[in-house]
């Protein structure tokens, strides 16, 4: 591991912004702040807002400064990535945002039922081989059941065609609430100053010529959910690692 990783590995654990728990730790004490969020961390009664993968957590940032009556948390596993998000949080003191370094699929292990209001999903691995592994897919969808208040938002940016047309087929299959869904974010004029916030991979992808998919629809907290049982083409360009994130 490089000396720059290092370094950042050791502030994080100076950041007061940033919760990295190992899953050994989880079942053996739990996690504290689990239901109490807002009063032991944030200390107000905002909606919490969580962004999942959240890389640099330009998100995070972005939407905590533009909407103070929000609480929004960065989620995801790499924290050399995480680093960037949780320093500025720092050094600016946005009291409304944290970062939390977990695997996605442990989630429920740090929020309680109907604790988070809406999640953001930025331009995720489509994960064409594995539907299972997808952030969009039942599977997935029902752990956030588990954590959302019923009928809480979902948001999906994308410049994948084949996660974006699978999305659209799963909500159409399961008849949810579609708010918003468009494969042409910037020429749809519905880019509004949230949607307009960019990631460093969103910029790439636009540097490159691809457009950007949006979705935003609503979960409810019951009923089944089903899979969409149709083909669809796989995207014709190669994805950037996440590494380059």
């Amino acid at each position: 591991m490089g000396k720059n990783k290092l370094r950042k590995f050791a502030e994080m654990e100076t950041f007061k912004c940033v919760f990295q728990y190992p899953f050994a730790v989880l079942q053996k004490d739990g996690f504290p702040l689990r239901g109490k969020w807002n009063e032991c961390y944030f200390g107000n009664d905002n909606p919490i807002v969580l962004e999942l993968g959240c890389g640099k957590g330009e998100y995070a940032v972005g939407l905590g400064k533009r909407f103070p009556g929000k609480n929004y948390i960065g989620v995801d596993i790499k924290g050399a990535r995480m680093w960037t998000g949780a320093k500025q949080v720092e050094e600016e003191g946005l009291g409304n945002v944290a970062f939390l370094r977990t695997s996605i699929e442990l989630i429920e292990h740090f929020f309680s039922p109907g604790e988070v209001s809406e999640i953001w999903i930025t331009f995720p691995d489509p994960q064409m081989k594995n539907a299972n592994k997808r952030l969009t897919s039942t599977r997935f969808l029902t752990n956030y059941r588990k954590i959302m208040k019923d009928g809480g938002l979902i948001h999906l940016k994308t410049d994948s065609p084949f996660l974006y047309t699978y999305t659209s087929e799963l909500v159409k299959e399961n008849r949810l609430e579609a708010e918003v869904n468009t494969d042409d974010l910037y020429s749809s004029g519905q880019a509004d100053e949230i949607m307009e916030i960019k990631t460093y991979y969103e910029r790439q992808w636009l540097d490159r010529g691809k457009t950007i998919k949006y979705i935003r629809f609503r979960l409810p907290g019951t009923g089944d959910l089903k899979e969409p049982e149709i083909e669809i083409e796989k995207d014709d360009y190669r994805s950037y690692r996440r590494e380059a994130r």
